[in-house]
């Protein structure tokens, strides 16, 4: 939802006023996510003033960033702030307890309820990147015994406090998981059934230890809207939404785009992040990359009797070395989003080149055809023909590298989001030259 500047100016203004009735009623119809943009339109005063008229803050903080989180967090009093710590979803609550400050951490904890406090030391100890430190412990669980009557009321003692009703879990005594029923089952099942006669014990589960990518790739595959994380014990520990799956989708998404752009991954905010941050994220990949450049360099230092014989050469050799470094690149893009999602494998790699080496003459043949046509009027007959099959050599040679790069990477356990445009472009341009001059020297 977009705010137009005259909502924003009425709110800061009633804002400033403390009239506080007249924002709720601006306000009491939109959705905690467009209220979360709301807030980042104001100044950080504005939004203390505002969150502590807020009921359902709690849940609005967690549409924020992380960053924004943190940065009112650190400004709220301690009463509101344990507040708002103790009404959140196990899993932000832990993620922005983690982020505050230690003195902090320890001035909050001591508010904190001993089940809260305990919740977050449980999900806190689990390594960043893994479904431990994503899973939330806001599920229902239920024991395998109770009939429909007796888990419909068990299910509204516990629902208050709980992220998704959709899925029920069953669980014996000691924690271990023995099946799932939806809450549509229990709703249309006879009310003395028990629950261990309709509940599902083809379970799909993941792991604590599991990387957080493979349990968004679990909940995309099999369309879920929680996944139960269990222990070496089978021991259910927490769940894994939908949302969080999204979250995780998009972060890697953007460090792979990070990575194909030559940077080192992270967070970057291109809008708010410090001109230092961005310097260190991309000054390395640029430096390494200016000394691969510098193979073109020695091959046109090689060929250099035939440059000066043939000078209308290096009018042409920007043309043709960046059509083989765009080739390149294309294929690299293509290759490394196909192994992301699983749509080719290792063993595909002899197939591929085939497929590529055919997709690249052809690419190379049509484009040979426009740039000699240049060749012709610009020179003769013969720089033409030299400017043609280099043409089809370079386009085809970048094809070939741009798709077997990723595979390489990927071989030697390196990311193939690695196989960055900037890194494909450099040695595509590296060989287009060689190719080029090289096939200029023998028949010139």
């Amino acid at each position: 939802m977009q705010f137009s500047l005259a909502f924003i100016a009425e709110i800061e203004s009633a804002i400033q006023n403390h009239q506080f009735e007249l924002i709720q009623n601006k306000i009491s119809q939109i959705n905690d996510a467009d209220i979360a943009k709301l807030l980042s339109n104001l100044s950080l005063n504005e939004q203390l003033t505002l969150i502590e008229y807020l009921p359902n803050a709690a849940y609005i903080f967690e549409f924020l960033s992380i960053e924004q989180q943190l940065q009112i967090a650190e400004h709220l009093n301690t009463p509101l702030l344990v507040k708002i710590l103790s009404e959140m979803h196990s899993d932000d609550r832990t993620d922005l307890f983690k982020q505050l400050n230690y003195k902090l951490q320890q001035q909050v904890s001591q508010y904190l309820s001993p089940e809260i406090q305990q919740d977050i030391l449980q999900l806190a100890k689990y390594p960043e990147e893994s479904a431990g430190a994503i899973m939330s412990s806001d599920y229902v669980a239920l024991p395998p015994n109770l009939n429909m009557v007796e888990a419909i009321e068990q299910i509204r003692t516990q629902a208050k406090e709980r992220e998704t009703l959709y899925l029920i879990y069953v669980i014996d005594q000691d924690k271990k998981l023995l099946g799932v029923v939806s809450l549509r089952q229990i709703i249309l099942a006879e009310p003395q059934q028990k629950i261990v006669e309709i509940m599902s014990r083809d379970l799909i589960v993941g792991y604590s230890d599991e990387d957080q990518e493979s349990i968004a790739e679990k909940l995309s595959y099999y369309d879920f809207i929680a996944l139960p994380i269990v222990d070496e014990n089978n021991q259910l520990l927490g769940i894994v939404t939908y949302d969080d799956a999204m979250d995780i989708a998009k972060e890697e998404a953007t460090e792979d785009f990070l990575k194909s752009s030559a940077m080192s991954s992270g967070h970057v905010s291109i809008k708010s992040a410090p001109i230092l941050y961005l310097y260190q994220k991309r000054v390395f990949w640029l430096v390494i990359l200016v000394f691969g450049s510098l193979l073109s360099g020695f091959g046109i230092a090689h060929f250099e009797d035939i440059i000066s014989a043939n000078i209308v050469l290096v009018f042409f050799l920007p043309l043709l070395v960046g059509s083989g470094g765009n080739a390149g690149s294309q294929s690299a893009t293509l290759m490394v989003r196909a192994l992301a999602i699983g749509d080719v494998e290792l063993k595909d790699w002899l197939y591929l080149i085939g497929r590529e080496s055919l997709v690249g003459l052809c690419l190379g043949g049509t484009m040979a055809l426009a740039v000699s046509v240049l060749g012709y009027f610009r020179g003769d007959a013969m720089v033409a023909l030299v400017l043609a099959i280099s043409m089809m050599g370079i386009v085809l040679l970048g094809c070939l590298i741009g798709m077997s790069l990723p595979f390489i990477l990927n071989r030697l356990k390196l990311d193939p989001a690695s196989a960055s445009a900037p890194l494909v472009t450099s040695i595509c341009d590296a060989t287009g030259v060689i190719v080029y001059l090289c096939i200029a020297s023998l028949l010139l």
